[in-house]
This record gives structure tokens, sequence and C-alpha cells, in this order.
């Protein structure tokens, strides 16, 4: 029986995927391990997992998460809010299949993208 799921993103910095996940994105760190290379999130019922890669490029990184919401149009306008960068062709709509969604960019381009059934 599958429960759930922890992706796990590529990240070249450490600091930075914290700081953007934590700052603007209001995740914490989950767990009291710190690990060099390694960086668990949660925001509440999800988790994030990233590894190291320092030598990533980020344009040509396709890390991709797709993370079901309630309320999104008050996730979408507290990013905002924030200024977190929506990605330019993700910005919050209803699409043909029956989701709305909107998506951004992490600092190593891993795609995330809001959804919530209409």
């Amino acid at each position: 029986m599958l429960k759930q799921t922890h992706p796990k993103l590529p990240m070249r910095n450490k600091a930075i995927t914290k700081d953007f996940y934590c700052n603007q994105l209001d995740f914490e760190v989950f767990g009291s391990a710190d690990f060099e290379s390694y960086l668990m999130l949660q925001k509440d019922e999800i988790q994030l997992h990233f590894f190291e890669f320092p030598n990533l490029n980020p344009m040509e990184n396709y890390g991709q998460v797709y993370i079901r919401t309630k309320n999104i149009e008050d996730i979408y306008n507290h990013f905002i809010a924030n200024n977190v960068a929506i990605h330019p062709a993700g910005q919050l709509e209803t699409k043909p299949w029956k989701q709305k969604e909107f998506s951004l960019l992490d600092p190593d381009h891993n795609l995330l993208t809001f959804g919530e059934s209409v």
C-alpha cells in the first residue's frame, strides 16, 4: 500500500534553496538532523527533499513537482504579496482538464505547479 511521496529535487546551494522555500514560500525545515548536502522541507501536509548537485545547470534542469492544493487563490495571492516570481507561462488559470493552476521556478529551475480541482 502506497501512502505518500516525497519528491527529491536537485539544488546547487543548500542555503539559497532553504532561504527561498522558507522565507518566500513559507516552508519549514523537517527533522532534527542537518545533513551537509541534503535538505528536507515541509509545508502543511507535503514534504520536498533536495540533494546537492553543485554542477547543475539550471537551464538544463527538468525537475518538476505538481502540488495539489486547497484555496489556490489564497496561496497565489500570498505568493504575489511576497514578491514570489510566477512563471511567465504559469499564471493562475483554469485549465481544460478542470484544474486551476499556476507555476513558479525555484532558484535551480525546479518547476513547482500548484493545482486545485474545480
